[in-house]
């Protein structure tokens, strides 16, 4: 999965965590509350994997960058 598509899944999983907790307590159920801050945390990864990525890419690309500058 690519860099941007991890960022938007993460977006998208926090914010049905964010509801899924507000519903949770809305209601009064516990178990929908843990699940939704669970949601937000996975989010939250999936978002930080996509900018690591990033980076990564980024950095290849310096280092490619100096090695043809090299030739």
């Amino acid at each position: 999965m690519g860099s941007t598509m991890d960022k938007v899944k993460g977006a998208a999983n926090q914010a049905a965590g964010k509801a899924k907790e507000g519903v949770g307590r809305a209601i009064g159920n516990e178990q929908m509350q843990v699940e939704g801050v669970a949601q937000q945390v996975k989010g939250k990864v999936q978002q930080k994997v996509g900018e690591a990525k990033d980076a990564v890419k980024e950095t290849a690309n310096k280092i490619a960058d100096k090695a043809n500058e090299n030739l």
